[in-house]
Order: C-alpha cells, then structure tokens, then sequence
C-alpha cells in the first residue's frame, strides 16, 4: 500500500480538540478515484496534509510507501514524498510563488534548473499544454491569470514532479461550468489514461458521484464510512449532513412521478442519457405506481 495509517490522531496543539481520531485507512497507488467528503472542520484537510508529509502525527503509525513517518523522518525524505504525493490546494495562490508561469511550474526543480534547463523547459511546456494553458502565457505573471487559469498552473507545478498519487483539495469550488469541466477532465485523463491514484476533497455530490470509485467519509476527526460509491448513494444518508444528492437522482426520482420512467441509480449525464434513451425505445418497463 501506499498509504497506510493505524490508529492515527493528530491535535495542533495540546489544548485543543483531535483533529484527526484513531484513523485507520489504506489507498493503492495504482488507480483509484477516492473522493473525501464531510462537513467543515470533520479533518479532511489534517488527513491529506499528513498523507502528503506536511504535518505529522505523533500518535498512531503512518506508513508512506511502507516507510514510517513521524518527527524522527528526515527532510530529505519528507520532501522526497512530496514529489510522490503531490498535493493541491483549495486555494491556488497558496501555490503559485514565481514572477511568470513557466518559472512557477518549474520551482521544485529551482536547484536542478541549470544543468537541465532546456530538457525542464520542455517538460514543463508539455504539462502546461496538457492541461491546457498555451504557450502565449508562459511568460506572464500567473496572477494574471483567472482563477480556473491559476488552478491549471497549479496543477503543472505538481504534475512536473510526476507524482504516484495526486491530491486535490476543493479542485472545483468558485469554477465556473467551464471551468468545472475543464479542471475534471484532467483529473478524469490522469486516473484513466495514466493510471494515477486521485484523492480529491469535495462537497460536490456530482463531481462524486460522476468520478469517484471509492468514498470517505469524515465526521469530527473520525471516519464513519469507506466503501464504494455505489453503496455511498445506497445506503448514506445525505440530508443528514445537508448534502444534496446527485443532480441525475433528482431528476429521475422527479421523471418517476412525472412520466413513470422507474428510478435506476445512474451517475454521470451520459449514463442517465443512455438510461432514458433505453427507456424510450422500449428496453425498460414504465414504473407501477400500484405496486
């Protein structure tokens, strides 16, 4: 496993609440979509940052790569796990530190730049272009930049570093639908196409429901459920923790009582495209409302 923890707590200080309470939990590094999900102050942001070697826990083990880290890892270790686990934070200018944009994505390799300056140049172009800042911005300042165009530089700063696992904290929030579109459609490449481990904290019970495989979920510093999406939307009982479901289950459960189309759980827009289209050409029988 890549990430292990066993009876993990964590408190910033010794006077307040745990942050993080008897954590257990385990993640591959070989494809999976996990999306982390509980109210505000339930410790998802405590969690990522300790996968990511930015805090430490004092009590409890953590394993990164089979490696025990605590306050006795060196910093060249630590450091060496942050290239591995990338991590991106809600807030994009937390991350962004250099005068242009190609310097900002090239920071982590500052002491490097010299002997390989054009091979990193190269590199870093390709991840710009990837997802999707061209080249007529490699020059400017990325605070210039709009928010989505921010979050994108961001994203190359951690991609160059070629992580196992990447981590995304709130990657949607404040986007506009473009811009939604376009920052999931990264994500959605790197677990698909590239077979990367994606942890992504969300709110957004579509961004969940459409791209996660596995779900977590916090509850002041505890972890009341880790199974699949599937039997997240099942049986987890949303309202509970004021979240709305899925925008395709509201629209079926209302096509239910509207036009006795039966209700299916289907996540994506394709998926409940595919759905209705099956139901229109006769593959699914009308719902019984006397049943």
């Amino acid at each position: 496993m890549a990430i292990q923890f066993k009876d993990v707590s964590f408190s910033y200080d010794k006077y307040s609440i745990c942050a993080l309470n008897k954590i257990n939990l385990s993640i591959n590094p070989n494809q999976e979509f996990i999306a982390i999900v509980g109210p505000t102050g339930s410790g998802k942001s405590t969690l990522v940052q300790i996968m990511n070697g930015l805090l430490l826990s004092e009590v409890g083990i953590v394993k990164i790569f089979n490696k025990i880290i605590n306050y006795k890892t060196s910093s060249a270790f630590l450091n060496n796990i942050k290239r591995k686990i990338g991590l991106i934070f809600q807030f994009p200018e937390y991350q962004l530190f250099e005068s242009t944009v190609l310097k900002d994505v090239l920071f982590a390799f500052t002491s490097d730049i010299n002997k390989n300056s054009n091979e990193l140049k190269i590199k870093a172009i390709k991840i710009l272009n990837k997802v999707g800042i061209s080249s007529n911005f490699m020059n400017i300042s990325p605070f210039k930049l709009s928010g989505g165009q921010q979050r994108k530089v961001a994203i190359a700063g951690i991609l160059i570093m070629e992580p196992q696992i990447i981590i995304a904290d709130e990657p949607t929030r404040g986007l506009d639908a473009q811009g939604y579109t376009d920052i999931m459609k990264i994500f959605k490449d790197l677990y698909q196409v590239e077979k990367k481990t994606i942890i992504c904290i969300t709110h957004d019970m579509n961004l969940v429901a459409q791209y996660a495989t596995r779900v977590i979920f916090m509850e002041k510093g505890h972890i009341i459920f880790d199974n699949s999406k599937e039997f997240f939307f099942k049986t987890f009982k949303l309202h509970k923790f004021n979240l709305y479901e899925p925008k395709t289950f509201s629209l079926l459960k209302l096509m239910q009582k509207s036009f006795d189309i039966p209700f299916h759980p289907v996540y994506s827009e394709k998926e409940f495209l595919a759905y209705l289209r099956k139901f229109y050409t006769g593959g699914i029988e009308r719902y019984d409302k006397n049943k």
